[in-house]
């Protein structure tokens, strides 16, 4: 057991640390979050958050179950999924690597609804389930990991870790981006973040391609 979280814990731990900075820098559904917090209440923008981040856990148990299944009976497709999550993660960083250069500012649409706290779980599940976006990349950060020789624990940790990375992190954006002061305070540091996440996709991506040629090269 020792030796195999030698082997994976790295890999592990690259990819919760890719998934909380793309929590970091803000999308679709943390701008949903935020604008709910800042229009309705802090209450409105945790239910959309917990909807949200259940939808995250769903991508992971279906993107880590599924993927460990096609690999136990395809090893090649694991090639081909390193290649197309490599391929994803250089053009995400490019995208960041734009946006630091821009200088582009989020934008905050305060949303004023009326709905009950179930309503809201449901929506932010909705949103986040309907993502195109979410689940290639998903099937990206779970190439870092997925191997067809990997334990099931690998598995099982995956999901556990993000679970707690996507609850901590979406919450946290419902508790403390609620006004637009500290939503200001934030965008003073956005541009140097955009780079960061740049610069780490990009060695995520490059990685990724990188350990396929050297596999290739030992065939």
């Amino acid at each position: 057991m020792g030796a195999q979280l030698l082997e994976y814990g790295p890999y592990l731990l690259a990819a919760y640390l890719a998934f909380a900075l793309g929590i970091l820098s803000p999308g679709p559904n943390v701008l949903a979050i935020v604008g709910t917090s800042m229009g309705t209440s802090r209450y409105a923008g945790m239910m959309m958050a917990f909807g949200i981040s259940t939808g995250s856990v769903i991508w992971a148990l279906m993107a880590v179950f599924g993927l460990t299944a096609i690999l136990a009976s395809f090893a090649w497709f694991g090639t081909v999924l390193r290649i197309v999550g490599g391929c994803y993660l250089l053009w995400l960083a490019s995208n960041y690597l734009r946006a630091a250069k821009a200088g582009k500012k989020i934008e905050v649409q305060e949303r004023k609804a009326k709905r009950s706290g179930a309503m809201l779980y449901v929506q932010g599940l909705g949103v986040q389930m309907t993502n195109p976006k979410a689940a290639l990349y998903w099937l990206s950060v779970m190439s870092l990991v997925l191997r067809p020789e990997a334990p099931i624990w690998v598995a099982v940790t995956m999901v556990g870790g993000i679970a707690i990375v996507s609850f901590a992190g979406h919450l946290s954006w419902a508790l403390l981006f609620s006004t637009r002061r500290v939503v200001t305070f934030y965008q003073r540091f956005k541009r140097v973040m955009d780079g960061a996440l740049g610069a780490f996709f990009s060695a995520l991506g490059l990685g990724l391609l990188v350990s396929v040629f050297r596999q290739g090269s030992k065939a």
